[in-house]
């Protein structure tokens, strides 16, 4: 049986040896899709299939729901067989032979998170319920992420989460119609604070400022426990509303605070804000028990330091992936997407980009689009050629691992797009985690 292939279900090798059984030496004959389940939005003998595109096309982050939109359409005509192929040139394993998905070819739906769950929710119910996808993907919220992967589950629709770095959606709230491609705040922990305490040594007092949902909560936790074990103190950790604009009477108190470093748990506009209005305030230029103050910002991206310009000279983060890695994978997103657009992609268009070949590529090792068996293809899946390195979608949590990368704002940039060093490229071994501490069940195959 195991070397039976191509999309035989352990239910279809079942019945297929019952079947045989009963009739003695009759031979079995398998073929693609033997299980002949029924599902939601099956294509059927349809000649093409759709997938959701569900992004923040306005609020806090809609820069980088722009960039994701640009990776799914690059996705999409890659997977259709048009362009240069990106990754499906790089690769590795591939199922994927550039045709559409299983000979079908890829169309796609598009929609607006506002970056609010409940408007997420109905995005995505509504690709589901009246554009029939069979898979979607996107967002710049982990909120947002949480409340459309609880909806895949109810509806039996697989979600491939965008942007989503809270440690909840692969921990607590984990869904087995969800998987992220994303890294989570735990492993920015990990991979930051040793850099902290390089570059700023052992003895500091940190002060967070941190987003009120549920990326900020469990980021703020990751670093604080990170840096604590370091011998750092914190000071406060004050909750900012999403979307603030005007962040002046949060830094006021840090001033008189008696921290030496400020942590902001922002992301998107919000950190371009707090940034911009913290080094305005003077906070990098004083000094405060005897040391430089300085500014962490945990989790970047390209798009974030652009807006934030030279403000971000110097300060360290973590990232998912840089367009400037020099790994096959990377090399080739980065020529189909310059060519393409005219600019080189953020961490959100690759990993938007890379969820989308991922899904595909599993329905060809399937050999079916029934959810149970994509799902199964992509537990445990080990790949390269994407980026960052060997990468496996861990079974247990859906959660994928792969190198972590420290960044910090570039102090002399050659463009207006290199404006993050990678300082440190942290192998999956030093950030991986056991599954059980974050809780949180995946749930059933088949709902």
């Amino acid at each position: 049986m195991s070397g039976i292939k191509d999309g035989v279900s352990r239910r279809g090798l079942m019945k297929g040896g019952a079947a045989a059984a009963a009739i003695g030496t009759a031979p079995l004959v398998f073929s693609r899709r033997a299980w002949a389940e029924k599902f939601r939005n099956d294509p059927g003998n349809a000649k093409s299939i759709k997938l959701g595109f569900n992004v923040p096309q306005t609020g806090a982050y809609a820069d980088e729901g722009a960039d994701e939109l640009r990776a799914y359409k690059l996705a999409v005509k890659h997977l259709n067989g048009e362009g240069d192929g990106g990754l499906l040139t790089t690769m590795k394993p591939k199922s994927l032979k550039g045709n559409g998905v299983l000979g079908k070819k890829v169309e796609y739906v598009t929609g607006d998170t506002q970056t609010k769950s409940d408007a997420a929710r109905a995005s995505a119910k509504r690709m589901i319920e009246k554009d029939g996808v069979i898979m979607f993907s996107g967002g710049s919220s982990s909120g947002v992420a949480i409340a459309v992967q609880s909806l895949a589950q109810e509806m039996g629709v697989i979600f491939m989460c965008g942007l989503t770095h809270s440690n909840d959606t692969t921990g607590k709230d984990k869904r087995r119609y969800g998987f992220r491609h994303f890294f989570n705040a735990y492993m920015s922990g990990k991979a930051l604070a040793p850099v902290l305490k390089e570059t700023m040594g052992g003895e500091r007092k940190a002060y967070h400022l941190t987003a009120d949902y549920t990326w900020g909560w469990t980021q703020e936790e990751s670093i604080k426990n990170s840096t604590e074990a370091l011998g750092w103190k914190t000071v406060k950790a004050v909750r900012t509303p999403l979307g603030a604009g005007d962040f002046s009477q949060y830094i006021t108190p840090v001033l008189n605070s008696g921290a030496d470093v400020l942590i902001l748990n922002h992301y998107g506009k919000d950190m371009v804000n707090s940034l911009t209005q913290a080094v305005q305030f003077g906070l990098r230029d004083k000094q405060v028990n005897g040391k430089s103050f300085e500014i962490v910002v945990p989790l970047y991206s390209r798009l974030m330091a652009q807006g934030a310009g030279k403000n971000i000279k110097g300060i360290l983060g973590t990232t998912n992936w840089n367009w400037s890695l020099k790994d096959e994978g990377s090399k080739a997103f980065v020529k189909s997407f310059g060519q393409e657009y005219g600019f080189p992609p953020s961490q959100a268009a690759h990993t938007c980009y890379v969820q989308t070949l991922l899904y595909a590529n599993a329905c060809e090792m399937a050999g079916t689009f029934y959810p149970p068996e994509v799902i199964k293809a992509l537990e445990g899946f080990k790949f390269d050629g994407m980026g960052n390195g060997p990468t496996e979608y861990r079974a247990a949590d859906h959660q994928c691992f792969k190198s972590v990368l420290v960044v910090k704002g570039n102090e002399k940039p050659t463009s207006k797009f290199d404006l993050l060093e990678v300082v440190k490229e942290v192998p999956r071994s030093e950030v991986e985690y056991d599954p059980k501490i974050f809780g949180g069940e995946l749930g059933p195959y088949k709902v």
